[in-house]
């Protein structure tokens, strides 16, 4: 392979690479960061479900007592709530698998919508709830670290 072609090929390669990795998303559009209180966030989980798919203890890992790192399957339904719940204490990174979701967090004036292959990055206390606004079930990964009950 001459220099040209094997040049090509590794930024095929490379380009192949960047657009199979996810985009974080999350954020709040340019001038929307604001303090919302989310007065009127729904407290009640609405056509969604949430199956843990495998957990590890992080005291027999990394010495955090009463901690697990867990792994979720929701799945919103059209219209489906994943309601208020604070990341305090409980950090996680959610990526949409398919469809869409849109997030209304407490740093934020206006929704944030998630499409698939977007990861969400859930920390520093933040307070949110989802909901699917879309035609099609989302279906999302979460992994988080949660205190045991």
């Amino acid at each position: 392979m001459t220099f040209n072609r094997m040049t090509l090929a590794v930024l095929a390669a490379t380009a192949s690479f960047v657009a199979a990795t996810p985009a974080f998303a999350g954020t709040c559009p340019a001038g929307k960061t604001a303090a919302n209180a989310l007065d009127s966030a729904p407290t009640a989980p609405s056509n969604v479900t949430d199956t843990v798919i495998g957990s590890v203890d992080l005291a027999k890992e990394i010495g955090v007592a009463n901690r697990d790192l867990r792994m979720r399957r929701l799945v919103v339904q059209p219209g489906g709530i994943v309601p208020l719940h604070s990341h305090a204490g409980r950090p996680a990174l959610i990526i949409v698998v398919s469809g869409a979701v849109t997030e209304y967090r407490s740093s934020c004036s206006v929704g944030i919508d998630h499409a698939a292959g977007d990861i969400s990055s859930e920390s520093d206390g933040i307070s949110h709830w989802w909901r699917n606004n879309g035609k099609t079930p989302a279906v999302l990964l979460s992994a988080d670290v949660k205190a045991r009950d």
